[in-house]
């Protein structure tokens, strides 16, 4: 019997700091934007969490107020100084 393997973003918060921890790694263009897919490829590919873990984790970053999502999900901006302090816990 196979065992699952523990998902390292299943938690939403957990999933938002990383994600918030890749936007500031990367130059935003115009108006402090940062298109969305400079955060999911790496998020998805390279950490190889799921679609739904993305998604909950930027949710629960904009709850947060760490991250603002462009109404047409095409990309998000960072918001305050609170949004560069909440990848710090691990």
């Amino acid at each position: 019997m196979k065992r699952a393997a523990k998902r390292s973003f299943a938690n939403p918060e957990v999933a938002a700091r990383k994600l918030v921890e890749l936007a500031t790694t990367i130059e935003a263009v115009e108006d402090g934007r940062i298109h969305i897919e400079k955060i999911n490829a790496p998020f998805l590919y390279t950490l190889k969490a799921s679609g739904s873990e993305f998604k909950a984790g930027i949710k629960y970053a904009v709850e947060c107020g760490w991250l603002e999502l462009h109404e047409s999900g095409t990309y998000v901006r960072l918001i305050g100084t609170s949004a560069k302090a909440a990848p710090a816990k691990d």
